[in-house]
C-alpha cells in the first residue's frame, strides 16, 4: 500500500511541479520516447539474466503492492509454533514431529498458524531442518552449520534480484539519452519546418532525458530498495527461527529456546518479553 501512495506521490510532485511552473502536460505525452526507453531497459534485462530470474523480479514486484511480509505478527506466530512444536518433542519425543514436518499443510499445529505456514521460506526452513533431527542423532553445532549454510545461500540467490533492478534503474538515465539523441536526428530533418515545429520536436526529444531520469530515480532503483529490505527481512526471519531450533538442540528448555529465538528480531518488531511468556502461559492451559 506505501508503495502504491508513493508512486501516487511521485507523479503528483512531478506533474504538479511541471504543471505550476506554466508547463503544458500534452508535451510530455510522448509514446515514441516511452516505448525506446522501456523495450531497450526490458531487453537489457532479457541480455542479463536467466528467464527464472526475470519471473522472480516480477514475483517480487507484483508481492510489494500486497501486505509486507515479517512484521510482530509473523514474528508472534513463528515463536507460538515453535514453543508447540518444542513442547511436542519434550513430551513425546522428537519423532512425534514427524507427520507435522513431513505434511505440514496437514498438520494441526501448522495450521493454526497460516502466516507462518504460507511463508515460502520460512515454514521449509522448519520442517527441513527438524527432519534432521528425525534422521539421527545430529550433534547440534552441525545443525547450526546446515542452516547457516542454507540462510546463506538464500540471501545469495534473493540478493540476485535487487542487484538487477538496480542495473536497469542505473541504466534508464543513459537509455534516456538514447531516445534523446535519436529525437534530435529526427528533429534534423525538419530543420526546414520552421521554428514552431524544431522546437516542438526539441521538446519531444528532451522528453526522453526527463523519462529515463525519472523511471530510473522515481520508480525502478525505489523499488530495487523495497526488494533488499524484504530480503533482509526474510533472511532475519530464517536467523530467528535458526535461534530458537539451536537452543532447543542444545538442550535447552522450551521456554528458554523461544527466548533464544525472540531476542534475535529487530527490535522494532520484537515482541515484549512479558508477551512472549503470556503466550506460553496460555498454550500451556
Amino acid at each position: 500500500m506505501l508503495a502504491i501512495i508513493g508512486f501516487v506521490v511521485v507523479v503528483l510532485g512531478v506533474v504538479g511541479g511541471f504543471t505550476l511552473g506554466g508547463g503544458k502536460l500534452l508535451v510530455l505525452l510522448q509514446p515514441a520516447e516511452f516505448v525506446t526507453i522501456c523495450f531497450a531497459a526490458a531487453g537489457s534485462m532479457l541480455i542479463s539474466v536467466p528467464i527464472k530470474t526475470l519471473k522472480a523480479i516480477m514475483r517480487d514486484v507484483a508481492g510489494i503492492f500486497k501486505a509486507s511480509g515479517a512484521d510482530t505478527t509473523l514474528y508472534m506466530d513463528v515463536l507460538r509454533l515453535l514453543n508447540d512444536l518444542f513442547q511436542i518433542a519434550r513430551k513425546d519425543g522428537i519423532i512425534a514431529l514427524e507427520p507435522h514436518v513431513n505434511e505440514p499443510h496437514e498438520s494441526a499445529v501448522f495450521q493454526r498458524y497460516p502466516h507462518v505456514l504460507n511463508n515460502h521460506s520460512g515454514c521449509p526452513f522448519i520442517c527441513d531442518t527438524i527432519k534432521i533431527f528425525l534422521v539421527g542423532s545430529v550433534p547440534a553445532h552441525e545443525i547450526e552449520m546446515l542452516m547457516d549454510a542454507e540462510i546463506e545461500t538464500h540471501h545469495e540467490e534473493a540478493a540476485v534480484r535487487p542487484a538487477t533492478l538496480a542495473r536497469v534503474g542505473d541504466s534508464l538515465p543513459g537509455l534516456g539519452i538514447v531516445a534523446a539523441v535519436l529525437g534530435i536526428i529526427i528533429t534534423m530533418g525538419k530543420m526546414d519546418g520552421g521554428a514552431a515545429i524544431v522546437g516542438h520536436h526539441v521538446a519531444a526529444a528532451l522528453v526522453g532525458t526527463f523519462l529515463g531520469v525519472l523511471l530510473a530515480y522515481g520508480f525502478v532503483n525505489p523499488l530495487a530498495a523495497n526488494l533488499e529490505v524484504k530480503n533482509r527481512n526474510d533472511a532475519r526471519l530464517l536467523y530467528v527461527i535458526k535461534a530458537g531450533i539451536t537452543a532447543f538442540a542444545k538442550g535447552m528448555a522450551p521456554s528458554v529456546s523461544v527466548e533464544f529465538a525472540r531476542r534475535a528480531i529487530f527490535c522494532s518488531e520484537r515482541p515484549t518479553f512479558e508477551e512472549v511468556e503470556e503466550m506460553i502461559r496460555a498454550a500451556r492451559r
